[in-house]
């Protein structure tokens, strides 16, 4: 580093210790980098975060100081669950499409066989010329070879699949510990949500909201397992695009749902709450695979605003018992109404 590279770098670092002073932010070595970046400017995105969470008000949690870091100052390319789950879905659509091949090519082998021996039946009686058999037999051959080549290439790739399963699997279960998003659904996870919750229980004014999609188990056992994942990813992506003024969502675990609300009172909350509702009700799903379209999508959800010197498994505690409350009342609703 030249001279003139440290000296730059002093200037920085003059300015960026004020910086964490003055937004009270503990200078671990991940918001010194944070701050460093901006005040150096290298990153206009995220100067463009921070500035809102600075605009906001709002404390700001140890895994969304991590997130921006791994987002905008990090170097290192990390394995994300996102990743592997994009990784195991192309692999399986791969994989299917070779079976489908292979059923195919065995369908067409018995068409040629069935006729094969219809024509044996004919030698005899027609009194066929030895080229002739000869001719149906290397007919016979032929087949028989091109459906052992597609057998051994489908054999193939499911032993492969196979192998990328076990090892996608090894990575998936190491990165899980560390990943901040769900696999499915690609949104923040129960980690995230949980500290996100602490650092915000200081707030005057917060409320939570728990949603979960209504009869859930009817879709998966009806149309599938594959059919259920589409629906969580566009219950996701809705609720997401719900989301307004600071508010946040998080896959809180199966088929439910948390959002957490900075500054939104009881009454705003369920206002918000309910637009979730209404806009998840048009949504149409339909799994490209099989062909089937699911509409008619409904979900449920509980609001509770932070109570003075509440704690964070009390506020959910009520906000859980109002999503049960809804759930008893006939499901499709928010409460408390």
């Amino acid at each position: 580093m030249s001279a003139k590279e440290i000296e730059q770098s002093f200037v920085i670092l003059k300015q960026t210790v004020p910086l964490l002073v003055k937004h009270k932010i503990s200078a671990v070595p991940t918001n010194y980098a944070l701050w460093y970046t901006y005040v150096s400017n290298e990153s206009p995105e995220l100067n463009e975060k921070l500035d809102a969470v600075v605009e906001s008000k709002l404390p700001m949690s140890e895994l969304k100081a991590k997130d921006l870091y791994r987002s905008f100052v990090s170097d290192t390319e990390e394995v994300t669950a996102w990743d592997l789950r994009q990784s195991l879905e192309g692999m399986m659509i791969e994989l299917s499409q070779t079976l489908k091949d292979t059923k195919s090519d065995t369908q067409e082998y018995k068409k040629v066989m069935d006729t094969c021996i219809d024509d044996l039946s004919k030698v005899e009686k027609e009194g066929w010329t030895v080229e002739e058999v000869l001719g149906l037999v290397r007919n016979m051959v032929k087949e028989s070879q091109i459906i052992r080549q597609s057998t051994i290439s489908f054999n193939g790739a499911l032993a492969s699949a196979e192998k990328e399963i076990a090892r996608l699997k090894m990575q998936l279960e190491a990165s899980q510990q560390e990943a901040m998003y769900d696999a499915l659904t690609g949104l923040c996870n129960r980690r995230y949500f949980d500290s996100e919750m602490i650092s915000k229980m200081g707030l005057e004014t917060m409320s939570l909201c728990l949603i979960d999609i209504d009869h859930f188990k009817k879709i998966n056992d009806n149309y599938g397992h594959q059919m259920g994942d589409l629906v969580l990813k566009a219950v996701a992506k809705k609720l997401q695009s719900c989301c307004r003024d600071n508010a946040q969502v998080f896959r809180y675990g199966g088929e439910e749902f948390a959002v957490i609300m900075p500054e939104f009172n009881l009454s705003r909350a369920r206002q918000m709450a309910d637009v979730m509702r209404r806009t998840i009700e048009k949504i149409t799903v339909k799994d490209r695979r099989s062909g089937q379209s699911l509409g008619d999508i409904r979900v449920s959800a509980g609001v509770a605003q932070l109570n003075p010197k509440e704690t964070q498994n009390e506020l959910i505690e009520r906000a859980d018992k109002q999503l049960y409350e809804a759930k008893r009342l006939g499901r499709n609703r928010v409460m408390p109404i």
